[in-house]
């Protein structure tokens, strides 16, 4: 969700702000870079994934436990750093559990299913706070 003009101006501001105090710590934590790391440690743990089965697949063809259990172990690591570097590699946005499709928690009444499932995302209960002292 796109940010109004006026957020958009105080993030700027507040963005100037920073640079201005501490140009070092605004330089290591500028949002450009973190996704361009996580494309490459998403790449890089695609890579190890084919490396690893095709170390464990050698390690089948050639009767080797050490070289399959090496193999093994490489595809799961280079699989667990694709999947955790996935959705801030491609931006791929996904609806938290239990937030409707409207994103209100007025239609959610009852004492029906879990208290974790009616809940709402943090994130989500912060912006509509958010959203609900501007538009006052």
């Amino acid at each position: 969700m796109p940010l109004s003009e006026h957020e958009q101006r105080l993030l700027e501001q507040i963005e100037r702000a920073l640079v201005d105090d501490d140009p070092k710590f605004a330089s290591s934590v500028r949002t450009g870079d973190r996704r361009s790391k996580a494309r490459r440690k998403l790449q890089l743990g695609f890579l190890l994934f084919v490396v690893g089965m095709a170390a464990l697949i050698g390690g089948a063809v050639i009767p080797s436990v050490p070289l399959g259990v090496l193999g093994f172990l490489v595809a799961f690591g280079g699989l667990a750093l694709a999947v955790l570097n996935y959705r801030s590699g491609t931006g791929v946005v996904e609806a938290g559990p239990g937030v409707p499709a409207g994103g209100s928690a007025a239609g959610r009444g009852g004492r029906g299913g879990s208290s974790k499932a009616r809940r709402q995302p943090l994130k989500s209960r912060l912006e509509e706070r958010f959203r609900r002292r501007y538009d006052q």
